[in-house]
């Protein structure tokens, strides 16, 4: 990989790497990430995860999801009410109906009562050994873990994409990152 000159290019370049996965890598790469992260969401006690819907190649945690109930786990999908604002979490189950928010991207339909997550799934683009993420660059999971009371953040991520990026002021550090 070429050594990138600015984020945005970093971005272009991790994305590149992971739709180049097959799906049978993409496939066992993804169970790997949600059998580690089944047992640590149980182990800390977790009964609302707010989640993400999957694009651009993120980690599918879906089966994760689908295991959530047998556990005691409530799951949560971030929606953007306004723009350039923090997340808020909406209780979701896999099949309830979807449609874009106000950022453009597919989020719960049903817009009823809003939870507080224990804990939080964050997407990767790529991670930095201190923790932090590289999203897409419109800071909505910044602006939620600078809320109080702040939910365990939790990194989602492929090896792969652990890289080197100075940090700006408002990036926060996740607590833990799970790779394959």
């Amino acid at each position: 990989m070429n050594q990138p000159t600015s984020k945005a290019e970093l971005r272009q370049q991790l994305i590149a790497a992971r739709r180049a996965l097959s799906p049978a890598d993409k496939a066992a790469a993804d169970a790997r990430i949600v059998a580690k992260l089944l047992p640590w969401l149980v182990a800390h006690r977790v009964t609302v995860l707010g989640a993400y819907l999957a694009i651009a190649g993120e980690p599918d945690m879906s089966a994760l999801y689908d295991a959530l109930p047998t556990h005691g786990i409530t799951l949560a999908m971030p929606v953007v009410l306004v723009r350039q604002q923090a997340l808020v979490f909406v209780r979701w189950q896999p099949g309830d109906a979807i449609s874009k928010d106000a950022s453009g991207t597919l989020a719960p339909t049903a817009r009823g009562e809003y939870l507080q997550p224990d804990a939080v799934l964050a997407p990767c683009i790529g991670y930095t050994e201190e923790n932090l993420r590289l999203g897409f660059g419109g800071g909505y999971f910044d602006r939620t873990l600078a809320q109080q009371p702040r939910p365990r953040a939790v990194g989602i991520a492929y090896a792969f994409s652990r890289v080197s990026f100075a940090a700006e002021a408002h990036d926060i550090p996740l607590d833990i990152i799970m790779t394959d």
